[in-house]
Formats: structure tokens, C-alpha cells, sequence
């Protein structure tokens, strides 16, 4: 498969303006979200140092998803591309419930991050409403989102690039405080912070395995790079690229900072609402160090929602090609931007200004738990799409694909496995567990929505065969 045909592969419509450059940074952010920036309070209060040794273990599986997703969007780069693997592998009917389970992921992560944005916000303008803040930055990013994907890229590569630099830059002061001593943390600083405080698993193990739900959550929007895969210049380079970087992406920004971080203040000192990065400058002395973490993870944030009406606003596009969703979601703009998929999924994110109203301190809580949910299914359809797709690759029914995941199936099996454990740890948290009745709802409405669209279009229902000679 040549690179020239990949990018005639069924995309109808997009512009290919992401260059390598954004795919990267696009990859790298994705990686970098508030679930990292805000979440890891909250779960250093339950966890203590431990939480490092969670993140690394869930890095492990992200990487393994996101091989499984790199071998079939090699296969068949698609636009859209979780709903269609399922689509093609599990049947018409698992690729419609991925499809708007993968819509419903972002629209609510999309509320968390508003919901984040505006609590940071809220650190220089206390008088300020959550709801105001929250309300101020979904017009200006739907304003973004429509002007067209080259646009979205560049902003979205500079929101990873404030991201990037700034989390470098902590973990080199960290490792300045460390070594040399200095700043008012230098005195209380050192590697033994990760142990000396009642272990490196101060409310056992047990605790430790709870935080999975909430370090998932951090991980969500990874997968990002195979939405852009319809829209990236030369997606048989930049994708492989893309994926294959994340391991060190993930010990450095995740593992490495946090490191860092509860090397220099204890973990004591950290508490749930409250960025352990703001915490951590705050403590170290550094003049408007808090502040200028305040204005990275602000970005980080705007990052995060600014992704969401991209990645929605195509998957409502792709369900419509499909037959799943209105017609209407078929149409791009003159700047070739789904703009009313990306308009009524603004629409529905705009509850999280409803609920930064409601309940501004329960708001974040709420929708990170239901996204993790829809992430979660989201993750395994693309890991059971691509067991199927071994097989029949094996079976000689398919072509093989040029970036075939190590270990074949055998890693799929493992995050498979890993992810229902995930799942059981939701189920079994009394806060995190109405996300689950959320779910099911959701897939009771779902349900009924299939009915009625094979009770209206019976050809919904079957299966279609991959448009496999517009790509090579």
C-alpha cells in the first residue's frame, strides 16, 4: 500500500491540512489532559506515591491499545475509525453503538475540561461564576472549530507545545530543588518522600487499584490520532510515528513528572480540586510559579475541549454516512468542516455550563466517570476489533497490515482483560458506579434507536463491504 493511495481512501470531503507536525503534537496532547493536571490530586490523597507504579501499569495497556489501533488504521486508514472497525468486524450494530458511545465520551469530557478551565480560571477571578468561564470558552472554541481543520491543528499545536515545555520545565526545576537543594522546598526535598510517609503504599493496595478508574481517565483522548487519520497529509508516516512515541510520552509526562513532584513535596501536602502541580510551585517558592502552572493547565484544559468538538463533529459524520445518524450531519461547510455535527455537539457539552451551575463542585466528579465508562467501551472495541482482524489475517481473509502490533493478539487479550478489571472497580466504588447506570441508560436509549432505525431502513443492518479499492 502506497502512501499516494492511502490518501485516496474513502474520506469524502475532508481536507488533508494536518501536517506531520500537528499529527505529533496532536498525539502528544492528547497524552497531556486535565485528568493529569487536576485529577492527580484527588488521587494522590487516596493513593500516596503508589499512584506513580498506576500510571505506568495503565501506560503499559495504553500503549497496547494503541498498537492494536495503529496496525488497523494502517490496514484501512478511515476517518471515524473506531466506529467503522466495529462496524466492519463486530457488525452494523456494534459500529452505530460505538459510533455515539465515542460521540457521548467527548461530549462529556468536553464538560469536564469547561468544568476545569473554569475552576482555574477561577484562581485569579474568584468573583467570577464557574458558569460564565465555562460558557465564554465554548463559544470562542466552536468559533475555532469552524474555520477550518488547519486552524484546529495550529491551535491544537500550541496548546500541546505550552503543555510539553511547561511540564518539562517542572520536572528540570524538580530535579534543581532535588539536587542543588534550593527554593523553600530544598530543605524537606527528597527521593525518600516516596517512602517515608507510611510506605510507598500508605492506604494499602487495595486503595492504590481504586485510583485505576481516575488514571484512566487521564489517558482518554489518545486514541485521538485515529480520528485524524482521514485528515493527515501522509497518514502511512505520521501514524506509526505518532504511536510508537508514546511510551516515552507517557514515562516522562505522566510517570517522570509525578515522580518528580512527589519527590520534592509530600504527598501529604496534596488534596482533591487542587492541581498537585499549582500545589507543588506554590511550595517551592518560585515568584508567580503557581500562577504561570495555573495558566499551563488552563491551556491544557482548553486543549482537551478544543479536541472534543473536532473528534465529535466527525464522528456524527461518519454515523450519518452510515445511516445511523441524520442525513443533515453529511454536510460539510465551504471550509470543509462538519459544522452542524460540531454545532449540536457544542449544544450538548453547553450541560456543563448547566451543571457548573448547578453544582460547580460536583460537576468535575460526575461527567469524568461517565466519560471513563465510554472510553472504556470505546477502548475495547478497537482491542476486539483487532483480535478479529488477526484472525482473519491468519485465515488469509484479509491483507496484512504494515505496522502489525508485537506479539500479535496476545497484547489485545491482556488490555482486554485489564480493562474489565477497570471495569469491576467502578462497579464496586458506590461514587463511581452511577456513571454504570448512566451507561446503561444509555445503551437502553441506544437499543431503542436501532429499533427504530432497522424498522425504517432495513439495510442499516447489513453488512457492508470495506471500500478497500479506493485505498489499494
Amino acid at each position: 500500500m502506497t502512501s499516494a493511495k492511502v490518501t485516496e481512501a474513502p474520506e469524502e470531503g475532508y481536507e488533508r491540512g494536518l501536517g506531520s507536525r500537528q499529527v505529533q503534537m496532536i498525539a502528544i496532547g492528547g497524552a497531556i489532559g486535565v485528568g493529569l493536571f487536576l485529577g492527580a490530586g484527588a488521587n494522590i490523597a487516596k493513593a500516596g506515591p503508589s499512584l506513580i507504579l498506576m500510571y505506568a501499569l495503565a501506560g503499559v495497556i495504553v500503549f497496547f491499545i494503541m498498537r492494536a489501533l495503529g496496525e488497523l488504521l494502517l490496514y484501512r486508514p478511515v476517518s471515524g475509525s473506531f466506529a467503522e472497525y466495529s462496524r466492519e468486524f463486530l457488525g452494523p450494530f456494534f459500529g452505530y453503538f460505538t459510533g455515539w458511545t465515542y460521540w457521548l465520551m467527548w461530549v462529556v469530557t468536553g464538560m469536564a475540561e469547561l468544568t476545569a478551565a473554569a475552576i482555574y480560571v477561577n484562581y485569579w477571578f474568584p468573583s467570577i461564576p464557574q458558569w460564565v468561564t465555562a460558557l465564554v470558552f465554548l463559544v470562542i472554541l466552536f468559533g475555532v472549530n469552524l474555520i477550518s481543520v488547519k486552524l484546529f491543528g495550529e491551535l491544537e499545536f500550541w496548546f500541546s507545545m505550552v503543555k510539553v515545555t511547561a511540564l518539562i520545565g517542572m520536572i528540570v526545576i524538580g530535579l534543581g530543588v532535588l539536587t542543588f537543594g534550593f527554593s523553600s522546598a530544598g530543605d524537606t526535598a527528597a527521593v525518600s518522600n516516596l517512602w517515608a510517609f507510611d510506605g510507598f503504599f500508605p492506604k494499602g493496595i487495595g486503595s492504590s487499584l481504586m485510583t485505576l478508574q481516575g488514571v484512566m481517565f487521564a489517558y482518554l483522548a489518545v486514541e485521538l490520532v485515529g480520528v485524524t487519520a482521514g485528515e493527515s497529509e501522509n497518514p502511512e508516516k505520521t501514524l506509526p510515528k505518532a504511536i510508537n512515541t508514546l511510551p516515552w510520552r507517557i514515562a516522562l509526562f505522566y510517570v517522570g513528572a509525578l515522580t518528580v513532584i512527589l519527590c520534592v513535596v509530600k504527598w501529604t501536602e496534596f488534596a482533591p480540586g487542587v492541581s498537585p502541580f499549582v500545589e507543588a510551585f506554590a511550595q517551592i517558592g518560585i515568584p508567580a510559579g503557581a500562577a504561570i502552572v495555573n495558566f499551563v493547565v488552563l491551556t491544557a484544559a482548553l486543549s482537551s475541549c478544543n479536541s472534543g468538538m473536532y473528534s465529535t463533529g466527525r464522528m456524527l459524520r461518519n454515523l450519518a454516512e452510515s445511516g445511523e445518524a441524520p442525513k443533515a450531519f453529511t454536510k460539510l461547510s465551504s471550509t470543509k468542516t462538519p459544522a452542524l455535527g460540531i454545532f449540536v455537539s457544542v449544544l450538548f457539552m453547553g450541560i456543563g455550563v448547566v451543571l457548573n451551575y448547578v453544582v460547580p463542585e460536583k460537576a468535575f466528579g460526575y461527567v469524568t466517570s461517565i466519560a471513563t465508562a465510554a472510553g472504556i467501551w470505546t477502548w475495547l472495541m478497537i482491542l476486539i476489533s483487532h483480535v478479529l482482524y488477526r484472525r482473519a489475517v491468519v485465515a488469509g481473509r484479509l491483507p496484512a497490515s504494515s505496522f502489525p502490533a508485537p506479539g500479535g493478539a496476545v497484547c489485545s487479550y491482556i488490555a482486554i482483560a485489564f480493562l474489565l478489571f477497570v471495569t469491576g472497580i467502578i462497579a464496586y466504588d458506590a461514587d463511581a458506579r452511577v456513571c454504570l447506570y448512566v451507561m446503561a441508560g444509555w445503551a437502553a436509549a441506544l437499543a431503542i434507536g436501532w429499533a427504530v432505525l432497522k424498522a425504517r431502513n432495513p439495510e442499516v443492518a447489513e453488512r457492508r463491504t470495506p471500500e478497500f479499492e479506493k485505498v489499494g
